[in-house]
C-alpha cells in the first residue's frame, strides 16, 4: 500500500473520530481566505474549545456516516472546511458569524446540529439563538422569582403581624 493512500485512510479515520465526538458541525466555504486569516480563525475557535478542519471533499464524504442526511453530501463541492462543536453549536455559530462579518470571507454552506440538517440560508437564524448558558440562567431566574416573591410577602406579613402585636401590647399597657 502506498504512503499517500495510508495518509488518506488515516485522515478519513481521524475525521470519522472527530465526527463521532462532535454532535454538531458547520460546512464552510473559505474561498479567498489567506493563511494568516485561517490561522487567526483556528486560534479563535481553539480558545473556545472548537476546531476547524480543512479536508478534501472525497475524503470527507467517505468519513460521513450513513445516517447523516443526504442533503449534507451535496454541499461537499469546492473548498470546504468543517467547524466542529462538541458542546455549544450556537457559540460556534456566533464566532463564525463575527469572523465572517469582520473579514467578509466565510460562507456557511450547511450545518448539522445535534443530528438535524440546516441549509446555509438558515445560518443567521442559528447565530442569533440564545446560548445554552443564557437559557439556563433565565430558567433559574424564572424558577426562583415566584419563591422570592412568596418569601417577601411572608416576611412582610410576619413583620406586619409583629407590629400589630406590639401595638396591642402598648395599648394594653396604656390602659
Amino acid at each position: 500500500m502506498s504512503v499517500n493512500r495510508e495518509k488518506k485512510e488515516q485522515k478519513v479515520k481521524d475525521l470519522q473520530h472527530a465526527l463521532s465526538e462532535c454532535s454538531s458541525f458547520y460546512l464552510i466555504n473559505f474561498t479567498g481566505m489567506p493563511v494568516n486569516r485561517a490561522t487567526e480563525l483556528r486560534k479563535q475557535l481553539k480558545d473556545h474549545s472548537y476546531s476547524l478542519e480543512v479536508i478534501k471533499n472525497r475524503l470527507a464524504l467517505r468519513s460521513l456516516k450513513a445516517d447523516y442526511p443526504e442533503e449534507l453530501q451535496e454541499h461537499f463541492k469546492g473548498p470546504t472546511a468543517l467547524a466542529f462543536a462538541k458542546e455549544d453549536p450556537v457559540g460556534l455559530a456566533k464566532i463564525i458569524k463575527e469572523f465572517s462579518a469582520q473579514h467578509k470571507m466565510l460562507v456557511v454552506k450547511a450545518a448539522l446540529l445535534d443530528g438535524q440538517y440546516f441549509p446555509g440560508e438558515r445560518f443567521d437564524e442559528i447565530a442569533q439563538l440564545v446560548s445554552r448558558e443564557e437559557l439556563l440562567a433565565k430558567l433559574g431566574y424564572m424558577m426562583s422569582y415566584p419563591l422570592t416573591q412568596f418569601l417577601r410577602a411572608m416576611r412582610a406579613s410576619l413583620s406586619g403581624f409583629g407590629n400589630l402585636l406590639a401595638q396591642l401590647k402598648d395599648q394594653k399597657e396604656q390602659s
